[in-house]
């Protein structure tokens, strides 16, 4: 690059973080603005399969691909689908010996790999975006929650589902799919719950009838995390009368809900441990596109928001690597953007097109494999 100019990421996920570790490999200075209080202000969520040829192809690019095997877990790419009525073993896929297309790895263990490889003060924590202003040739201003504001030549939007920086290129929002989320945990599975760890095995079991379904995910440090799949309205907690947090009555209510499910899968919305997460799934407007900006550009899910059907977090990283690349290989931002975008643009569309409408499919009782922490 020809210039030096200000660039600002918005978002400190993986996509965000990928994107600044790339730019700082290539001599790039950058600023990562995100809304958490610090690194550990909140859980960071489930666990994540990294593809070889996405995922894992950004970690290499960031020089981290080693770092993310040492803590990468090959066994999590077991997979069990189960019938939902007896909770018989049906589909089974056990991984090779030194398989390792799609392991598995915690959202918080890539998201400190990821910070502790970026230069001190990379990352301005507690700052929440409420707008990008300013001319379309810049500079742009980010304006804050707290009344702050930065000028940058280039913002990054990494800024997830309900991206604020999507609203400089895009008018569009995310629309409910019609199916949704609600997790619930265990702890210390193989000595507390060890009918659970049995059944998840040492990667992840799902069971649906068209209806309904579960899909249970096990993290490190004896951790499983299950997502009860359910078609309903978006408000569905409230219509009941209940919220996330209502832990007695909502475990009673999926009991019933289960009633006719096998008793070892009905463990999985019954013996849980702490409160359940409402995760209603939205997706972004299918093919989503907008004009090119000099100044402003997306990444993952702020770009190309889908249902989890395992490519989010791989997208994310893969747009957050190979944007870091152009801008680091071409003469200005606006020149790197509009190659990025080239490329990034049909892909994201072609998936787009493939996932849509799929969410349903986390319903079906044939072996899909989902990501539920994915995205």
């Amino acid at each position: 690059m020809t210039t030096t100019p200000r660039i600002a990421v918005v978002g400190a996920g993986p996509g965000g973080l990928t994107c600044a570790r790339v730019l700082q490999r290539h001599g790039v200075a950058v600023t990562v603005h995100d809304a958490d209080a610090g690194p550990d202000a909140r859980d960071q969520g489930g666990t994540l399969d990294l593809h070889e040829d996405q995922g894992q192809l950004a970690l290499r690019e960031a020089g981290l691909l080693d770092a993310f095997h040492r803590l990468a877990r090959p066994e999590g790419q077991e997979m069990r689908q189960l019938d939902a009525a007896t909770g018989a073993l049906g589909f089974h896929h056990v991984p090779a010996e030194g398989e390792r297309f799609k392991p598995e790895i915690d959202r918080g263990q890539l998201r400190d790999l990821l910070l502790r490889a970026l230069e001190p003060g990379t990352v301005r924590w507690g700052r929440t975006l409420r707008a990008v202003e300013g001319p379309d040739d810049g500079p742009r201003l980010l304006r804050f929650a707290d009344g702050g504001t930065a000028e940058a030549d280039l913002v990054i939007g990494a800024d997830g589902a309900w991206s604020r920086v999507r609203r400089a290129v895009s008018p569009a929002t995310p629309r409910y799919t019609g199916v949704s989320f609600l997790e619930a945990s265990f702890h210390d599975v193989d000595r507390r719950h060890p009918e659970v760890a049995a059944l998840v095995g040492g990667g992840s079991a799902a069971a649906a009838d068209g209806e309904r379904g579960l899909f249970a995910q096990r993290a490190s440090g004896g951790h499983v995390r299950v997502y009860c799949v359910q078609r309903v309205r978006a408000d569905w907690l409230a219509a009941a009368g209940l919220t996330a947090g209502d832990t007695d009555a909502l475990r009673a209510l999926l009991l019933d809900r289960y009633r006719d499910w096998s008793p070892g899968l009905r463990r999985l919305v019954g013996d849980n441990d702490g409160p359940y997460v409402d995760r209603p799934l939205y997706a972004l407007p299918v093919p989503h596109t907008w004009e090119p900006s000099p100044t402003v550009t997306l990444l993952g899910d702020a770009a190309h928001l889908m249902p989890p059907l395992g490519v989010g977090v791989n997208l994310a990283m893969l747009d957050a690597c190979e944007l870091a690349l152009a801008l680091a290989t071409h003469d200005t931002p606006a020149d790197a953007v509009r190659a990025y975008e080239k490329t990034m643009l049909p892909r994201s569309a072609a998936t787009q097109r493939l996932l849509d409408g799929r969410a349903v499919d986390l319903l079906s009782a044939e072996p899909h494999g989902p990501a539920a922490g994915d995205g």
